[in-house]
């Protein structure tokens, strides 16, 4: 579950009224041309061949530093990369994340309290300047899934204590703010959490102020032998952390789908995928863009080119108005709104 990151049954309720559109996209993995994207954009070309629309987001990983060597190596803001998905014609999601990698919940160099107490504010300001000299809109997903146990910035793993994660928070995105790069808009994206399990939301949230679009993430694990659970539909999985946030946390915030997915074992995947486009423009309404995590990831089959049915169903539902194409996505200037 951590180095993915690193590189990289529903009833429709009856409206109406139409849904306002949504920006669909995807973290791409190396098994379509044998190269990840957006490092090499052919896997975004291929992706769209099957989806048979443009893409409007296009997501990608990076951790603070490479600390697998005799010292630390700290990551630039990759212009490169993030110009390739702009000419594309879709919106750049970067994910980042304040660890190192090789990937573990015990770095003890890259504890929340490290962050705010300043020890990286140098390379966060040069990183921020980085990201406000290319100068164009892109949805900056920072420390995801914090509600989890599984990375090393949540609370509770990795000596965090209570409190850091917001205090963390605020801290980079201050630096953010001081040095100008406006054209970052920033999602906390969370985990879903059906059965409530993991660590309180409310306590987590930085603020109106610190967050510019909420976000979530949640997989259908089924029972994949790699990680066996249980079929779980799209609603089963998203309603109740979907409710929390729009109703009570954030309810003046669009909503980002960060990473979804499911496995072929247990159920119909392509019924799976089906049912959760169709449900997400009319029963989830806060919900105004979602990423397919199409790569496979821990022995689990996420890729929607694992069957025929699959990879029909995701392109038959995406062909739906609600779901802009590349396109009609990329703005000119930030903070990134819903899509008109």
């Amino acid at each position: 579950h951590l180095a993915r990151r690193l590189r990289g049954s529903c009833q429709a309720t009856q409206s109406s009224a139409p849904h306002a559109p949504l920006y669909r996209g995807a973290t791409i993995g190396e098994q379509l041309t044998g190269e990840q994207a957006p490092w090499a954009m052919g896997a975004v070309s291929k992706f769209e061949g099957l989806a048979g629309k443009g893409l409007s987001l296009v997501n990608c990983f990076s951790p603070f530093a490479n600390c697998s060597g005799s010292h630390c190596s700290f990551y630039e803001f990759p212009t490169e990369p993030m110009e390739s998905i702009r000419r594309h014609g879709a919106i750049p999601v970067f994910s980042w994340s304040s660890q190192s990698i090789p990937s573990s919940t015990d770095e003890p160099d890259f504890q929340l309290s490290d962050v705010i107490a300043g020890t990286y504010d140098s390379y966060i300001r040069e990183f921020a300047e980085a990201a406000r000299e290319w100068g164009h809109p892109f949805f900056l997903r920072f420390d995801w899934e914090m509600n989890g146990n599984w990375f090393p910035w949540s609370e509770g793993v990795n000596g965090n204590q209570p409190g850091e994660f917001v205090a963390a928070w605020r801290h980079v995105h201050d630096i953010f703010t001081e040095v100008g790069a406006t054209n970052a808009t920033w999602v906390w994206c969370p985990n879903v959490d059906p059965e409530s399990t993991l660590h309180d939301l409310a306590s987590l949230y930085p603020g109106d102020e610190y967050v510019d679009w909420t976000g979530l993430d949640g997989y259908n694990w089924g029972t994949n032998p790699a990680k066996p659970d249980r079929w779980r539909s799209f609603n089963e999985l998203y309603s109740a952390t979907y409710h929390r946030i729009a109703d009570a946390i954030a309810p003046q915030k669009p909503m980002l789908i960060g990473e979804m997915g499911s496995t072929e074992d247990g159920g119909s995947k392509a019924a799976w995928i089906e049912e959760a486009l169709d449900a997400i423009p009319v029963e989830y309404p806060d919900i105004h863009g979602l990423l397919w995590f199409d790569t496979y990831d821990d022995g689990m089959d996420w890729p929607i080119e694992t069957s025929e049915s699959s990879a029909d169903a995701f392109a038959e539902a995406i062909q739906s108005p609600s779901y802009v194409s590349g396109s009609e996505a990329a703005p000119e200037d930030g903070p990134i709104a819903p899509p008109e």
